[in-house]
């Protein structure tokens, strides 16, 4: 279960309707007990991707490498990235599950012309064949 408390639920929507057409990317904060995560702070990234940004995002490892040091500071883990899905469904597509870690969760933002519509949070296995859609509550 992934539960994402308000403030960063809004900040997470904000950067997925702003950046469209384009898809958005960022990073979850909070903590971790057993299987329940709780974010408490979303990170908007920049969608470092070269080719077309309505298709693909890229995270840079240095703003991830900086979001785990702001993690830590705080007391808190990274939970997982978040990205948005423009005019299509929040679904883990073959390119989000190959690019994928298996210790984060994935929210992916479904924002059709330019409003959020729905969301998913997945969980990808350790050899990134498979994602498993996660109990999700915002």
């Amino acid at each position: 279960m992934i539960r994402v408390q308000p403030e960063p639920w809004a900040t997470m929507v904000a950067h997925a309707q702003s950046t469209y057409p384009n898809e958005c990317c960022g990073v979850m904060l909070g903590s971790i007990d057993d299987d329940n995560k709780t974010v408490e702070i979303a990170m908007n990234l920049e969608n470092a991707y070269t080719g077309p940004q309505n298709e693909h995002y890229e995270v840079r490892p240095e703003d991830l490498l900086m979001a785990d040091r702001e993690a830590r500071k705080l007391g808190m883990d990274v939970i997982g990235i978040f990205h948005s899905h423009p005019d299509c469904d929040a679904y883990f597509s073959k390119t989000d599950l190959e690019n994928s870690c298996p210790w984060y969760s994935f929210i992916v933002l479904s924002i059709k012309k330019g409003t959020f519509d729905h969301a998913n949070s997945w969980l990808p296995n350790e050899e990134r064949t498979h994602a498993a859609q996660e109990p999700l509550e915002y």
